[in-house]
């Protein structure tokens, strides 16, 4: 990561001026150095504004620099030295060197290990086996899984879990809405009662039902057959889970009753007016929250308890929950309730998510009026899974998404998803160019291919483009150079990607990389009769070949190779 390279590097600096006193009163660096590319792109590539250092040092920042700088010592970069700030123009070298990391490295080039084998469990989407997924779970899976992606992908041993909310009234519900479609489908004249749900995917659950039904109840029918829906969307969607848990299951192995009798026992629940509660306010919850209803039944937040105790117990070092934001003030009493109950409530990690709104012909839909395309499944269908999961993901989780269904479904420079993938595709058909025969237009012969396979395997092997920056004009080594600068990028952005659980960055450097590869492309003829200057810039090729597939497939996106 070059920028953090640059901070080192003046850091070690800095500290060696210290040591021999000619900063001044300056003991250490007591503020964060920060590495930013120069507005004037003349000044270098990288900039390091060490101003800050005046105020101990009791010096110009222009002489603070120049005393610094002498303790650096240049090795495929030149120094320019503006103000207060110490500025880093690459050699060609080092732009080489760059190519032939990626090169060797491929798919592993962008990989770090800031998750050390962690294991991390991460939940989301869970939604009630009562119907289709709606559009704000298809936010949730596409966060989700990509998230756990990138976590894998930089060493966090990562267990994906769904939680079947399928204990409770809504079940009941789901059962008498069943039993009801059936019977009209026998010829009943019977109407829905109010609160039971209406939709009319019920209709063919009910003739599923008819067919075979396995002797099983209208409940556990109709709990199974949406759980098997849900389960064919998430496959078709790229989300895929290692465990779907149920929450009837907390009751039925006593789950629920141990998690009681553990706060019981801790003195952090009592009986109130009939009910039991729990003392949250004690770790910051704005009140006491009930576990247990006057009735004797209990609430959603007993049996969400026992859930978190049970993952906690099963070993992870790190629970991540991805929930609407309409649940942000469920985050103070779960998190007190693992405080209760003895477990690192900083273990446990919530992230909200905003809504989706549905953008057609330049205007919001509103989906509770819609007959088409209410479901997650019908706009899958209507505009394909990468498109839904790129527009999905290519804002923040914590900003609401306008899901302009016309212009995902565009193939246009305007739809994100297809600009990028075009831009993969075009790399991917100029490496192939290279190896298909050719046809002379005015001779209409045959032609050997430009090279062979095994041609571009060996250069590539250790790569030399350093005689291809001579022949560049100023504006094609401007694209060249920004190019492989914006590969080198990546390694960083990805690092923030995980680190933030911010799949949208990825999402946002995919489109600007591709920019500059069409720019370069624009700008830049690779294939030739000259074989070693073809053979360089399919090398510049082939590396953002390799960096823009990697990023697709951790967002689970496809990368085509034809469009």
């Amino acid at each position: 990561m070059l920028k953090d390279y640059f901070i080192g590097i003046v850091k070690n600096a800095v500290l060696e001026a210290i040591e021999n006193n000619e900063l001044g009163e300056t003991k250490e660096i007591n503020f964060e150095l920060i590495c930013d590319k120069p507005k004037n792109k003349d000044f270098g590539d990288f900039a390091i504004n060490i101003s800050a250092l005046s105020k101990t040092a009791r010096m110009a920042p222009a002489v603070i620099a120049q005393t610094i700088v002498k303790y650096i010592q240049q090795e495929n970069f030149s120094i320019n030295l503006v103000q207060g700030f110490i500025n880093f123009k690459l050699e060609n070298k080092f732009l080489n060197e760059i190519i032939l990391q990626i090169l060797n490295k491929k798919e592993n080039y962008l990989k770090t290990n800031i998750g050390n084998n962690k294991k991390v469990n991460i939940e989301y989407v869970s939604a009630n086996p009562t119907g289709p997924f709606h559009i704000g779970h298809g936010r949730w899976a596409a966060l989700g899984s990509a998230v756990a992606n990138i976590m894998k992908y930089c060493n966090y041993d990562v267990f994906q879990e769904f939680y079947i909310n399928d204990a409770g009234n809504q079940i009941n519900k789901l059962a008498k809405s069943l039993e009801i479609r059936v019977r009209q489908l026998k010829g009943e004249n019977i109407e829905l009662e109010e609160g039971l749900y209406p939709g009319e995917y019920l209709i063919d659950c009910a003739k599923r039902y008819l067919k075979d039904n396995k002797g099983l109840s209208y409940g556990d029918f109709a709990k199974s057959d949406m759980i098997r829906l849900q389960k064919e969307l998430l496959e078709k969607f790229n989300t895929h889970f290692d465990l779907f848990f149920s929450e009837l299951s907390l009751y039925q192995d006593g789950e629920v009753e141990k998690t009681m009798d553990a706060l019981d026992k801790a003195g952090k629940i009592y009986k109130k007016d009939g009910a039991v509660w729990f003392k949250s306010s004690e770790y910051g919850d704005d009140q006491d929250r009930v576990l247990v209803k006057q009735d004797g039944k209990n609430t959603y937040l007993t049996a969400d308890i026992a859930y978190h105790k049970n993952k906690f117990d099963r070993g992870f070092d790190l629970l991540i929950n991805i929930w609407g934001a309409d649940h942000h003030g469920y985050i103070p009493r779960m998190k007190a309730a693992m405080e209760a109950l003895g477990y690192d409530s900083n273990k446990l990690e919530i992230i909200l998510g905003q809504l989706v709104n549905l953008i057609e012909n330049g205007e919001q839909q509103r989906m509770g009026k819609r007959k088409k395309m209410v479901t997650l499944d019908d706009l899958v269908d209507e505009v394909g899974v990468d498109a839904t999961r790129f527009w999905m993901l290519m804002r923040s989780q914590d900003t609401t998404i306008d899901f302009d269904v016309d212009l995902a479904k565009s193939q246009s420079d305007k739809n994100p998803v297809f600009y990028v993938q075009y831009a993969h595709a075009r790399a991917c058909s100029i490496i192939r160019k290279a190896l298909d025969k050719r046809i002379d237009i005015d001779n209409k012969t045959e032609l050997e291919a430009l090279l062979e396979k095994e041609e571009i395997e060996e250069f590539n092997k250790n790569p030399d483009i350093l005689p291809l920056f001579e022949t560049l004009s100023s504006e094609q080594y401007d694209a060249v150079k920004q190019l492989i600068l914006k590969l080198e990028e990546g390694r960083a952005l990805l690092f923030n990607a995980v680190k933030y659980r911010a799949p949208y960055m990825i999402c946002k450097y995919l489109s600007e990389l591709a920019n500059l590869f069409h720019h370069f492309y624009n700008y830049t003829r690779v294939l030739s009769e000259d074989k070693k200057d073809t053979l360089m810039k399919l090398a510049l090729v082939d590396c953002f070949r390799i960096i823009m597939e990697k990023m697709l497939n951790l967002i689970g996106v496809s990368a085509p190779e034809k469009m």
